[in-house]
């Protein structure tokens, strides 16, 4: 009787909560009934079963992110839900990392741009953060080698910083900084944070200066889980440079006396492509454990193939998190490990410049079907040879490994130690065999064969122990942090080489049997070389967060820092940080006048960094070789110094101000943010003229020179179309940059006013072509300005009194600022639709407002260039005014006349997914994928891809060299599963 009564009195109720964009299981949503008697959470499968009163009248159901939804109870005994993610989406709590710690989005003060893993770009390419182009307002991410899968892209924040110290941002991987970039498999990420504001990255003190990026990688949890993605890709060379044919050189190069005809036919910029380059990558990832317990783990495997002959790639990653807390959670543990191991082919990206100026009469292989001996035209060397016969290889190893311990003092006090260590191997090896074509032709007896290894290795160890403090008074909130920092770096290279081993197949595996280097020849001392050197950066750091009403936030922080890499003088700094924000849109009176705007949070910050990346020992007196000495008729080995003392040697400082506002409107479906920042670098690095005696070197390594940056950025997201089956949202990014070169001199040491830099190289004597100069922009093109061309084919130019001549009767005085290769603007589009269980991504960027010198048109893109080399199909295009070009007499003379407009739009990405969710004890979910990157480019550039042409750095906008590799379209098929 007991048991019916009980079975009377409740009721169980079952079924399936889903999501309402693709229909995949949600679990982990709680539901409970509306006396809260009972409740219960979905499993993986987003099944439930729950036990309630018979007198219970609704049962609702509640998930982070979406809207908790609550039904009425029927006699039914199912029921199957569907939810929808939240329209406010500022109500969900957004953790953004901001150096030792994180906060919700809407405590923050300074410039930061937060990036979920979601947000990524689908690119197989060999950095994460290629992934991450063109997503962050004023973040400049390039490539000039994509397609190379040994690349690494340049990165630069908010314009060019210094002149000799380093350009790219810190790197913080799971709170450690300093971390191996190359070292993180992108499905690994869970979010990037980049601290953009100098309030945010003083934190980090000398190395602060060029932005921050914090990558945090995924953890464990509860749910036990395991995730495969895999996907293939095939890149094919686009927006490629285009030479005469065999057929268009003897009709116009071989004619006009400018070439001869071997009698062959070769395409050589076909016969050094590999088209399509295959490329695969395959990503497994586990997680579970318990609430106490947990771990995540993620092994991936890449195998990469170049657009040229030879470049290769072969990695194997690994990461291991685990996560321990006692019952009483007084300690938390953490565990950190994720090696990885890469092989490598070299790219030759001197090869298809090589190829592109080929007689393509020349065959490749001569009658005895060797490898043809070429040493005319404008490299003198056989392309397809070197790719397949010049070995360069690389191993690498990379080992990220931390551990940290928690301590929960009180509820709201706890400290930290966190213990690191960074490592990077790197081996390279390089051989050329005694059968290349060059060696043969010229009949050596000795140098006929070479072989090289080289190793490097960097390290770095870390310990950091923090403490944190948070306390609530009434309205008033502070949080304090408290820490200490010691870093220590070490490198070591060992070189060694010979010459002239019994056997090529040796390659680089046994070179004591070469007798060259250490034989007869007594070339021994250049056979091996060896080095170490290291540095140790100490800190001391604080931060006071505080707010009141969650409307009034004020941030102070302050690092004092110490390395061994400045002078005697200055061993320390110290990095004030400051920072405001108020919260218009939490005052009474602002939520009455104007009810659309849902969010409103005007912020200002000003803080100070520094840039100590340089050399190690440059403040110091080093001793070098000084020739040899004869005593007692043996030679001796004299050493004296070989640098100047600098004890005032100290880091560039930057000062950065930023005000910004965030907002969001119409209830949330529009938001963004928008900041004007000026950044003055101040006490630039570079080396100076001073006066021997007193001094034993002509020059000294010191701080001199200023130079600002400002601009405006703006971020925007919207969700246009919010429907049960269909959706679209949007991404726009937009960032103006302008830089200024203040000065070059201070009281003690005076420079010139000015530095030309991008220098050409032969043939002929171009020179440099881009000048700094005080009260100028980085990037300005200073050359002689073109006046057209006469009737014999010659350049005109102007003189300095205005005048025109021939360009080879100009001279250097006569050059003028003629055009900037620093971009005005950056910006993208990103376009995001889902329609019920497809999703579709359509991403677009550009940068513009600059210029490019068009390299490969004033080498070989004119009917004037060299003898017997082939041409650019624009030197007999009578469309192109580079046709117009035939005098011999202004060959090489550099001028704006081949000054460009640089500026592009890209339909950069589009990816279109399938995902359909099963409920099979074997998989959760299974998603298909295909994606295209770089898939057309709508520019007036006329040499290729204009990012080619690198734009970060001191001289944008110009390559100082033919060398190039090709850009590619890029196709990717993908399959996700979830089990």
């Amino acid at each position: 009787m007991a048991t019916f009564s009980a079975k009377a009195q409740t009721k169980v109720i079952s079924g399936t909560v889903t999501d309402v964009a693709d229909g995949s299981p949600l679990s982990g949503v709680t539901v409970a009934d509306n006396a809260k008697s009972s409740s219960t959470s979905t499993n993986a499968q987003g099944k439930y079963t729950l036990s309630i009163p018979a007198n219970a009248k609704t049962i609702t159901f509640s998930y982070i992110g979406y809207q908790p939804k609550t039904l009425p109870v029927t006699n039914a005994n199912t029921i199957n839900v569907v939810m929808s993610s939240s329209s406010n989406t500022l109500q969900d709590v957004v953790v953004v990392s901001v150096g030792y710690g994180t906060i919700d989005k809407r405590e923050v003060s300074s410039a930061i741009t937060h990036i979920s893993s979601k947000d990524l770009l689908p690119v197989a390419a060999n950095n994460p953060l290629m992934s991450l182009q063109g997503k962050v307002a004023g973040l400049n991410i390039t490539n000039t080698a994509m397609a190379d899968p040994n690349s690494s892209p340049s990165i630069q924040l908010r314009g060019v910083s210094s002149r000799s110290a380093g350009l790219g941002p810190l790197y913080v991987i799971n709170g450690v900084p300093g971390g191996n970039i190359d070292n993180i498999n992108q499905n690994d990420i869970e979010s990037i944070d980049v601290l953009k504001g100098g309030a945010a990255s003083a934190i980090y003190g000398t190395r602060g200066s060029n932005g921050v990026i914090i990558i945090t990688t995924k953890k464990g949890s509860s749910q036990s889980q395991m995730f495969y993605d895999g996907y293939a890709s095939f890149d094919y060379i686009t927006n490629a440079l285009k030479n005469l044919t065999t057929d268009e050189f003897i009709a116009n190069r071989v004619a006009n006396k400018q070439g001869q005809d071997y009698k062959g036919r070769t395409d050589w910029l076909d016969a050094v492509t590999n088209s399509p380059a295959f490329a695969q990558k395959h990503t497994v990832q586990f997680s579970g454990g318990s609430a106490k317990t947990n771990y995540f783990a993620s092994g991936d495997y890449r195998d990469a193939d170049g657009i040229d002959l030879r470049a290769h790639k072969t990695e194997y990653g690994a990461r291991l998190s685990i996560n321990h807390a006692t019952d009483n959670n007084m300690f938390v543990a953490t565990l950190t490990a994720a090696p990885r191991f890469m092989r490598s082919n070299n790219s030759d990206q001197g090869n298809f410049n090589n190829a592109l100026t080929l007689n393509p009469t020349y065959p490749i292989f001569n009658n005895a079907g060797k490898y043809n001996y070429i040493n005319t035209g404008f490299f003198s060397n056989n392309p397809v040879e070197n790719a397949n016969v010049l070995k360069s290889e690389a191993e690498i190893k990379e080992l990220d490994i931390n551990g940290s311990l928690k301590m929960n003092i009180l509820s709201n006090l706890s400290t930290t130690v966190t213990i690191s260590e960074i490592s990077r191997s790197a081996k390279n090896l390089y051989f050329q065999p005694s059968t290349l074509s060059s060696v043969v032709q010229a009949n050596k007896i000795t140098q006929t064969n070479f072989a090289s290894q080289e190793q490097q290795e960097n390290d770095q160890k870390n310990i950091e122990w923090t403490s944190n403090y948070s306390a609530a008074v009434g309205k008033n909130h502070v949080k304090l942090l408290g820490g200490y920092s010691y870093s220590l770096y070490n490198y070591k290279r060992f070189y060694a080489q010979n010459y002239d081993l019994p056997f090529d197949t040796y390659l680089w595996n046994n070179l004591g049997s070469g007798l060259y280097n250490g034989g007869a020849a007594g070339q021994g001392q250049s056979a091996v070389a060896s080095t170490q050197n290291g540095s140790t950066l100490i800190s001391f750091f604080g931060r006071v967060n505080y707010d009141f009403d969650n409307k009034y936030i004020l941030t102070a922080s302050l690092r004092r820092e110490g390395s061994s890499k400045f002078g005697a003088n200055n061993k320390w700094g110290n990095f004030p940080a400051v920072s405001a924000a108020w919260r218009i849109s939490d005052e009474e009176f602002f939520k009455k006048s104007v009810p659309w705007i849902s969010d409103l949070k005007l912020r200002a910050d000003y803080g100070i960094t520094g840039n100590q990346d340089f050399g190690n020992y440059l403040s110091l007196l080093l001793y070098g070789g000084a020739g040899y000495f004869p005593y007692n008729g043996q030679y001796y080995q004299v050493y004296g110094p070989s640098s100047n003392v600098n004890p005032d040697l100290s880091w560039e400082k930057s000062e950065n101000f930023n005000v910004g506002v965030d907002f969001s409107l119409f209830n949330n479906r529009l938001s963004g943010s928008l900041d004007y920042y000026i950044r003055t670098n101040k006490d630039l690095l570079g080396s100076y003229t001073v006066p021997v005696p007193p001094n034993t070197q002509s020059t000294t390594f010191t701080n001199v020179g200023t130079m600002k940056n400002y601009g405006l950025e703006l971020a925007l997201t919207g969700e246009i179309v919010k429907a049960t089956d269909f959706s679209y949202s949007a991404n726009l990014t937009f960032a103006y940059n302008r830089n200024k070169f203040i000065s070059f001199s201070n009281e003690i040491y005076k420079g010139g006013t000015f530095q030309d830099v991008a220098g050409l190289p032969a043939p002929g004597s171009p020179g440099n072509i881009q000048r700094i100069q005080e009260g100028h922009s980085i990037g300005e093109f200073y050359t002689l300005r073109s006046a057209g061309v006469n009737d014999a084919g010659a350049l005109l130019v102007y003189k300095a009194d205005g005048s025109i001549v021939q360009a080879n009767l100009a001279s250097n005085d006569d050059k003028q600022f003629v055009g900037n290769g620093l971009p005005k603007f950056t910006g993208s589009l990103g376009n995001n639709f889902r329609y019920k269980r497809f999703d579709l991504g359509i991403f677009i960027r550009g940068t513009f407002g600059f210029k490019i010198f068009n390299t490969s048109a004033f080498y070989i893109g004119t009917p004037s260039s060299q003898s017997d080399a082939n041409v650019l199909k624009s030197a007999y295009d009578s469309s192109s005014k580079y046709s117009l070009l035939k005098s011999n007499a202004t060959t090489s003379i550099a001028s704006d006349y081949f000054l460009e407009n640089g500026s592009f739009l890209k339909i950069d990405n589009v990816s279109l997914g399938y995902r359909q969710p099963l409920t099979t004890k074997y998989l959760k979910s299974v998603r298909v994928y295909a994606a295209g990157r770089n898939l057309h480019t709508f520019t007036k550039f006329t040499g290729g891809d204009p990012e080619w042409v690198q734009v970060n750095g001191l001289t944008p906008g110009v390559n100082t060299s033919l060398n190039y590799y090709p850009s590619t379209l890029q196709l990717i098929f993908g399959l996700q599963a979830t089990f």
